[in-house]
């Protein structure tokens, strides 16, 4: 049955407390490697839920009693002390000190800030936009549908205040403005796109699970620019998002677009960290894109990676024959974790036959020599042993018998003789 519009707070409500239920659950598991017994990836920390930020101003200091009055205009100005200093407040700093009620004030707040939401004044408005986010978190009703009206009020001023609230709110409410910021993240103005992502990036550290759903979408668009905002978000789900920002990751590094290709790439190295079976095939992707930048992302997984076993080791040997230089140059430098030191030369010595750049020339050279046979006199004196130390018995013997023992002292100079030169 379709949810209208009058049923889509309370709606809203009891989704977001089964999302919470059902997630608090599954954390009662812990599910463990069988090998070694080590927690996989989950966490036993309960997730707080994070409040609305609350902007600091003279209004905070307002009497709770009065402050339904001012923001009715039944009271015309009322005094406070903020800050060492008096300041004289009006009906607007009533509006945003709705936000500051709690208990019976806060219920009589909430149906005042609904009228200030249909008021005729644009300045009443965007306060009553300002004391939202807040207000909400005690008596949402009614609120999130007034938000999705005004953000396209007449006022431009108003459909400010109301992206800068949707960026607010979403990561605390992300049932009750899943469709607002869905419509908002596709918007045509680019100043209410870029504040709808900015809640988007907020709702990928609150409700990891549910910005994977936005980005699924987003990823999907013909639209260039939402691909591209998509894959910069994904870094973000990636500690919480579990295997959906897996598949989302693998699925931009096969988008058509370059730079979705390589943001989406810039994810494989925290991956590694994480999980690096799923990066170790990620990265094998993605070293064989087109893109040097790509490529380059993928080595820089790959030397994250365990390079003593498996693929990793494969894909670095391939590398050294690479068309890229960089590319080329990048896996060369790894190969001296794979090899040891006489594999490492004959291996380089191989690859300087068919090697062109100098760059990469430069680096296999340092590495086909031998320091010990080849390098200069004090490369070889490094790897001379220091002579055994002499036991104390038998230096003592040695000195009984006038044998001096270790280097032998130098005699002093002698003067010379300056007395004849003198007469």
């Amino acid at each position: 049955m379709r949810v209208t519009l009058i049923d889509k707070p309370f709606y809203a409500r009891v989704h977001d407390l089964w999302r919470y239920a059902r997630f608090a659950m599954a954390r009662e598991y812990v599910a463990r490697d069988p090998r070694t017994g080590r927690p996989l990836n989950v966490s036993t920390r309960k997730r707080k839920r994070k409040g609305a930020k609350i902007e600091s101003g003279p209004w905070m200091a307002i009497p709770h009693q009065a402050v339904i009055p001012l923001a009715t205009g039944e009271l015309d100005t009322q005094r406070v002390t903020w800050k060492e200093k008096y300041h004289y407040l009006e009906q607007i700093d009533g509006i945003k000190a709705l936000s500051i009620l709690s208990g019976a004030l806060a219920h009589q707040g909430h149906q005042v800030l609904l009228d200030c939401l249909m008021d005729e004044s644009p300045e009443i408005r965007s306060a009553a936009l300002f004391a939202l986010p807040v207000v909400a978190e005690t008596c949402p009703d009614e609120l999130f549908d007034h938000l999705s009206v005004l953000l396209d009020d007449k006022d431009g001023s108003v459909r400010t205040s109301a992206s800068e609230c949707l960026k607010r709110v979403a990561a605390i409410f992300p049932s009750a403005t899943e469709i607002t910021l869905s419509n908002e993240l596709r918007h045509a103005v680019r100043s209410r796109r870029d504040a709808a992502f900015s809640g988007l990036g907020e709702l990928c550290l609150t409700w990891p699970e549910v910005a994977c759903d936005h980005l699924d979408e987003l990823l999907q668009e013909e639209n260039l620019e939402l691909r591209r905002n998509a894959a910069a978000l994904l870094r973000k789900v990636l500690s919480k998002g579990g295997a959906a920002s897996w598949d989302l990751i693998g699925w931009a590094l096969d988008d058509e677009d370059v730079e979705t290709r390589r943001r989406a790439a810039k994810c494989l190295v925290p991956l590694a960290h994480k999980e690096y079976r799923i990066a170790t095939i990620l990265a094998e992707r993605a070293i064989l894109d087109r893109d040097s930048k790509v490529m380059l992302s993928a080595i820089k997984c790959i030397e994250t990676l365990d390079t003593d076993h498996g693929r990793a080791r494969e894909l670095v040997l391939a590398g050294c024959s690479h068309k890229h230089a960089n590319v080329r140059l990048a896996c060369v430098k790894i190969l001296p974790r794979l090899m040891g030191d006489e594999i490492l030369r004959n291996h380089c010595d191989a690859l300087l036959r068919e090697e062109k750049d100098p760059r990469v020339i430069k680096e296999l050279r340092e590495m086909s020599i031998d320091l010990q046979i080849q390098g200069t006199e004090e490369q070889k004196n490094r790897f001379l042993a220091p002579a055994p130390a002499v036991p104390q018995i038998d230096r003592e013997v040695a000195e009984s018998q006038g044998h001096t023992v270790g280097m032998e002292e130098l005699e002093p100079p002698k003067k010379k003789d300056t007395s004849s030169r003198h007469g």
